[in-house]
């Protein structure tokens, strides 16, 4: 600033430059305070992250791990004091958002978190010590192409990435999507009146429909579609919109084979492929954070290892259940698939399933291990302490998801939150007996009627002035006749108001911050030399993880995804008469100050100097030198 000054001199350059120099000020303060009251589109997010980056080079850099089908760089910033330990061998945090197109609030929470760790620098002696022997990876947008429909003029929602497939089977892609019919800039929901539907108004929310249940008496008299028409005269409505592929149902663990939108295969994306190819190549990562649409923080695993139930919006799957079937009835056979169309998405058959040569076939892992179980409750616990977030908002069961990989196939405490949640508007008891219920629903106390996810998505609406629901018109659609368009507003439901983004990323940087107070961090505690005369020597040492977490994770001793923690003497293998090798490994110290002992009887020199080393994939590396005495 003291060379601005300087060449901003007024008395030389008169007052035509004191213009110029405030107007700089303007242009500095506003790059230094970015605006996080609004989404960003991928330009804008592009250009903050370019600036921010540029202001802290000695402590972060940009990169792009990988491009999308539009042409978006999928960007990665590092951030980490160079200085000392190479960056690669620190334990790190990474921090993944925006696998779904529609959840833009995790990216613009993870934009804050590299702005927050970054302006933090010097003025914070937690976050320095952090980023001075730690690194944090953060990559705010993984599906950008996706994204970009949140600023389009009509709103979709969609999730998927923008790679074409043949949604109903009839060797045509694309060519049945959605249309704003009624022209309110949103693509939501129909209801026709049918006398063979199976769903009726909502008696305790006219604004919401429900199953008809003939056991009670109930009739329904509507059939719900998406917004559109049938393009291309097939019988079914929407079943074929543009794109694509599902980038947090693409990942390889509890992949979902013949699901919609999971892909031709596991990480057949740019999307997944860049982000798989980089957490291979760096495996100095201890901890992962995903903001996503699943949930392990709000609601922690249960005493079994399981997650809560899903909340998923019925008004979307009623009408979504509308194109069951669609892919039956196209041009090729059942359950075959041809180069770039989508077969069927019926559940393989038994001639299908890969031949267990003699011995029973066993499923992914899909609950986390009894002995993890109380680390991702304890970090549970500490979220909703810092975050305020109680209760979820929609959440849905993950199925190839990123999160699913980092913790059963990487090996790493792994987690997955939206981010946001809805104000309690039920007591936390009754929240509480839903996820043991493992139900969708509350049942308010002295009343007859559950409180669904749509209903409480409503009432938050209606209690905070949020523009989430468009109401119910009559519009005269040329197939149906009469219909009524109107429901949930698309991102309304995966996205709380750009006003509440600053709050939500202050107290997710301080939740990443946390975070990376848990990293499992070898030390050499302890060594001792005895000397017993004619050359031998008696070598002891003590090896101790300071950090919380152990240097793997029961599951990742398990999936042998955690390299084993290595102990070495720098002597050669000759010299060593008893005791422990020169090289030695455990696959896991617990945290919190647990040791493991080691001993070596060896020939040596007195006066020789020995390095003592211990390197953990997870937990850092220390090392020490011993002088035989």
């Amino acid at each position: 600033m003291y060379n601005v000054l300087k060449f901003f001199h007024f008395r030389r350059f008169g007052v035509t430059s004191l213009t110029v120099f405030c107007t700089f000020l303007l242009f500095v303060s506003t790059v230094a305070a970015q605006d996080f009251s609004k989404y960003h589109t991928y330009d804008e997010l592009t250009r903050v992250l370019r600036l921010i980056v540029n202001d802290h080079k000695n402590i972060a850099k940009l990169e792009s791990i990988g491009k999308t089908l539009e042409g978006r760089d999928i960007w990665l910033v590092e951030i980490a004091n160079p200085k000392d330990v190479p960056v690669e061998q620190r334990p790190a945090l990474f921090i993944g958002a925006n696998f779904e197109g529609d959840h833009l609030i995790g990216s613009e929470i993870a934009l804050y978190i590299v702005d927050y760790l970054l302006k933090n620098y010097n003025s914070s002696s937690e976050v320095k010590e952090k980023i001075d022997n730690h690194v944090f990876y953060i990559v705010p947008r993984v599906n950008p192409d996706a994204a970009e429909m949140f600023f389009a003029n009509v709103k979709i929602g969609r999730k998927t990435n923008t790679r074409p497939y043949d949604g109903d089977n009839d060797g045509r892609m694309d060519e049945d999507g959605p249309e704003d019919l009624n022209k309110d800039g949103c693509v939501t929901v129909m209801r026709a009146r049918d006398t063979e539907g199976e769903y009726m108004i909502n008696p305790g929310e006219p604004r919401l429909m429900k199953k008809a249940d003939p056991k009670k008496g109930e009739t329904g008299i509507y059939k719900l579609y998406r917004e559109g028409i049938d393009n291309d005269k097939d019988g079914f409505i929407n079943e074929d919109p543009p794109g694509g592929i599902d980038i947090n149902r693409n990942f390889q663990h509890e992949y979902p084979y013949y699901n919609p939108d999971a892909g031709w295969h596991m990480i057949s994306e740019l999307e997944s492929r860049a982000i798989i190819g980089w957490i291979i190549a760096h495996r100095n990562v201890a901890i992962i954070l995903t903001f996503g649409e699943s949930d392990n923080l709000i609601t922690a695993p249960n005493s079994r290892g399981q997650l809560g139930p899903a909340k998923e919006i019925d008004l979307f799957k009623f009408a979504d259940a509308s194109n069951d079937g669609a892919s039956e009835v196209g041009i090729f056979p059942t359950g075959r698939r041809v180069s770039g169309f989508r077969g069927p998405r019926s559940q393989p058959t038994q001639q299908q399933q890969p031949p267990s040569r003699g011995r029973p076939s066993r499923g992914p892992a899909t609950t986390v291990d009894t002995t993890d179980i109380e680390y991702f409750s304890t970090i549970s616990k500490k979220y909703v302490e810092l975050t305020g977030i109680k209760n979820q908002p929609v959440v849905r069961k993950p199925q190839g998801a990123f999160f699913q990989y980092g913790y059963y196939q990487f090996g790493v405490p792994s987690f997955s939150t939206p981010g946001w949640g809805i104000p309690s508007l039920a007591s936390d008891s009754l929240q509480g007996r839903q996820s043991q219920r493992g139900a969708g629903s509350l049942r308010p106390s002295g009343r007859g009627q559950t409180a669904d996810i749509d209903s409480l998505l409503l009432k938050w609406m209606d209690s905070e002035g949020v523009d989430g629901f468009a109401n119910w018109t009559k519009y005269n659609h040329p197939e149906l006749g009469e219909v009524e368009i109107g429901g949930f507003k698309p991102y309304a439901v995966t996205n709380p108001p750009a006003e509440k983004i600053a709050s939500l990323g202050a107290s997710h940087a301080g939740f990443a911050v946390y975070l990376s107070t848990l990293f499992p961090q070898v030390k050499i505690a302890k060594t001792e030399v005895t000397n017993h005369s004619g050359g031998i020597f008696r070598i002891k040492a003590e090896v101790e993880n300071t950090g919380f977490l152990p240097t793997a994770l029961a599951h990742g001793v398990h999936s042998r995804s955690v390299k084993p923690t290595m102990v070495q003497l720098g002597i050669e293998p000759e010299a060593v008469i008893s005791g422990n090798n020169k090289t030695s490994f455990f696959q896991a110290l617990a945290g919190s100050g647990k040791r493991q002992k080691y001993e070596w009887l060896i020939k040596g020199k007195r006066g020789a100097r020995i390095e003592l080393k211990v390197v953990s994939q997870k937990g850092g590396s220390d090392k020490t030198t011993i002088t035989l005495k």
